[in-house]
């Protein structure tokens, strides 16, 4: 398992994400109010404004400050395969 740093000291299971997007889709955000509602969304962004909205294989959404390329970035490095 590997932990993906998605800022303010939180991480999720990097193997477990199916999309990292923009938060500024009216779709997403769609998506981002039905998550709240079920009790779904983890707000990962410490007050701060979301940048990015990772859909999780569970179904959950996390709400992240950092900005979807920075997080795709980080996600780059980690995949890293034992050859």
């Amino acid at each position: 398992m590997e932990l993906l740093h998605i800022g303010f000291g939180n991480a999720v299971n990097a193997d477990k994400i199916l999309a990292i997007v923009s938060p500024d889709a009216a779709p997403v955000k769609r998506h981002v109010s039905h998550a709240k509602e079920e009790g779904r969304c983890i707000d990962a962004t410490s007050g701060r404004k979301t940048k990015a909205v990772l859909i999780m294989e569970n179904g959950s959404v996390v709400l992240s400050a950092l900005l979807p390329e920075t997080i795709r970035g980080r996600a780059q490095d980690t995949d890293v395969t034992d050859e």
